[in-house]
């Protein structure tokens, strides 16, 4: 009996075909195809031969190619109808996973007070962070939580986030549409292509400026944008994260966007190009080392970074 698609899963990929190429192996070992449906945010830049053969082997997987981020995020968000969304970004790989029946059930026990379901935290990861977090049943399982507006981590008090959280998929649309001036002609004389931007840009930067009307340029203003949107709403939304285990981590040996410093790697052997001519011979990430050394954080770096050729 075919699996009823319950989770939208929206990617967001740039030059790197082998790591996305990672993203979709795991994610669908752990979250089987009939169970997600993938839309694929792909940024064209370089490798695009090896991102076509890629997808031709997803075909299932709705492949959007980037002309206008915020619009072409926008056409997405408006064609998803499934209850939940998962965001994931192509250095993330999935070495576990909780069971979605106990995911769907927590969000119908706990409607009131669920912010998001987590596959990113666990209470081990988070003995050192001095959050409290509280133990509860929910189908018989230990599942736990934590107060997100008093995180005492940049990482608890950050609650929306393009990694591996799965949230109702009517939640999000409304945090973006919070984020978003909602007068139609107003997004249509400042949207970013418009003559008026066109004519601001020539006397300052358009960024801040569009930025008042919730326009965002990359998956990192996406993500730091909202979330702070959620972090100055906060009495609005939701208290509590859930979490039950730590079940994917992003591995970050390099990096593509530029408008956020993340911790990377920086060796020469994983640039993007080298990448992806070891991607080109045949080589790809082994999961299967990352399953059997899990990561205990919600980023690793090159210890996990194993390449096999099979």
């Amino acid at each position: 009996m075919k699996e009823v698609t319950k989770i939208s899963n929206i990617v967001f990929t740039k030059n790197r075909p082998l790591q996305l190429d990672a993203y979709l192996k795991s994610l669908y070992r752990f979250y089987p195809e009939g169970l997600c449906r993938t839309y694929i945010l792909y940024k064209v830049e370089l490798f695009e031969k090896e991102y076509e053969q890629l997808f031709s082997r997803y075909p299932d997987c709705v492949v959007v190619r980037e002309k206008d981020f915020h619009s072409d995020f926008l056409g997405i968000i408006n064609q998803v109808d499934t209850k939940y969304i998962l965001f994931g970004i192509d250095d993330v790989v999935f070495y576990d996973s909780v069971e979605f029946s106990l995911i769907d059930e927590t969000f119908n026990k706990h409607a009131g007070d669920i912010f998001g379901f987590t596959l990113r935290f666990s209470p081990e990861s988070l003995k050192d962070s001095n959050d409290a977090i509280t133990n509860v049943q929910v189908a018989g399982q230990d599942v736990y939580r934590l107060d997100w507006p008093n995180g005492q981590t940049s990482h608890t008090r950050y609650p929306f986030e393009l990694c591996a959280t799965v949230y109702l998929s009517e939640f999000v649309k409304k945090i973006i549409s919070g984020t978003m001036n909602n007068n139609l002609l107003v997004r249509m004389l400042f949207s970013p292509g418009s003559l008026l931007t066109k004519m601001i840009g020539k006397v300052g930067s358009t960024r801040s400026f569009l930025k008042s009307f919730g326009y965002f340029f990359s998956p990192n203003t996406l993500e730091s944008w909202n979330c702070r949107w959620c972090q100055n709403h906060s009495d609005q939304l939701p208290d509590f994260i859930y979490f039950q285990k730590l079940c994917a981590s992003a591995i970050q040996v390099n990096m593509v966007n530029t408008s956020t410093v993340n911790t990377f790697d920086g060796a020469d052997e994983y640039t993007v190009e080298a990448l992806n001519s070891k991607y080109k011979e045949g080589y790809n990430l082994d999961i299967d080392f990352v399953i059997d050394n899990k990561p205990t954080a919600l980023a690793g770096g090159r210890e996990y970074f194993r390449l096999t050729k099979k």
